[in-house]
């Protein structure tokens, strides 16, 4: 397992205070494409920003900034959602989707935010249910947008939006949530979390379990307290017979959640483990 990325990858996502979410997010495609250059790709959205960056000026607002950028990314850059195949994991690695401009909203979003950040626009991630979003701050108010398509989005569309995920979640009634509960700012570990999240969905899906460990382990670095995510890399290691370690995964797992719901599970899982390397 090439540790070194590892390593790198998890300098990257130490401490809060200064995560360089853009470079993690290209820094996390590794596992899939071990070549991969971060600093070509960084250099890649340097270029795209001095050429934006071109076209404003000090004297102008933020909100006609915005709009330059809209223009440029959406319409002159292109990009935009992949449609013909939704689920392909390169619609979340971002040196795919900066060559294809075809991606998902967190990925396009990811993109747009560092461009906006490059022309010194306050604008931010929002992990909105189901469709990422991104924030813009502005003198005249607070604008969401949807990344697939640079369009504005009014209270009223996002709570249409927002209603069949309440109701699947049996979040009605005195549960009711309310909208600006899912409109705030996201820290750049949720956004990163939600980014790996998605692909692990897929790979999940998929059942390519040599992917779906290599981003199990990023999400092990970088979310230290979530003893699901450290089960999780257990069950991929078992699909690729590492049984050991996944054994200890699965057992620490047990230890330190007592609680959990699938403990007879997850025992059952070792037991078959510890069978299969007995017979090995």
């Amino acid at each position: 397992m090439p540790t070194q990325q590892l390593d790198y990858f998890a300098s990257l996502v130490s401490e809060d205070e200064h995560f360089p979410l853009t470079e993690a997010a290209i820094a996390a495609a590794q596992h899939a494409y071990p070549d991969l250059i971060i600093q070509n790709v960084m250099d890649e959205l340097d270029l795209m920003g001095d050429k934006v960056k071109h076209r404003v000026t000090h004297e102008m607002q933020d909100i006609q900034k915005l709009q330059i950028l809209k223009n440029f990314f959406f319409k002159e850059l292109g990009f935009g959602p992949n449609r013909n195949d939704y689920y392909d994991p390169n619609n979340s690695y971002l040196h795919s989707v900066i060559e294809t401009r075809r991606g998902i909203p967190i990925s396009l979003a990811l993109i747009f935010m560092e461009l906006g950040q490059q022309l010194g626009l306050n604008i931010k991630g929002v992990s909105f249910p189901n469709h990422f979003m991104v924030r813009v701050s502005l003198p005249q108010g607070e604008v969401i947008m949807d990344p697939l398509t640079g369009t504005s989005l009014s209270k009223q569309e996002l709570q249409e939006m927002l209603d069949p995920y309440l109701d699947a979640q049996g979040y009605r009634g005195e549960l009711q949530l309310p909208l600006s509960a899912f409109l705030r700012s996201s820290s750049s570990r949720e956004i990163l979390s939600r980014f790996l999240r998605n692909l692990k969905a897929i790979y999940t899906q998929q059942e390519r379990w040599e992917r779906l460990l290599g981003i199990q382990q990023r999400l092990v670095i970088l979310l230290p307290q979530a003893i699901e995510e450290i089960r999780d890399r257990g069950l991929a290691l078992a699909q690729l017979d590492y049984i050991r370690p996944a054994i200890e995964d699965m057992q620490k797992y047990i230890d330190e959640s007592p609680e959990a719901t699938d403990l007879d599970e997850i025992r059952e899982q070792i037991i078959e483990l510890e069978q299969q390397y007995r017979h090995h």
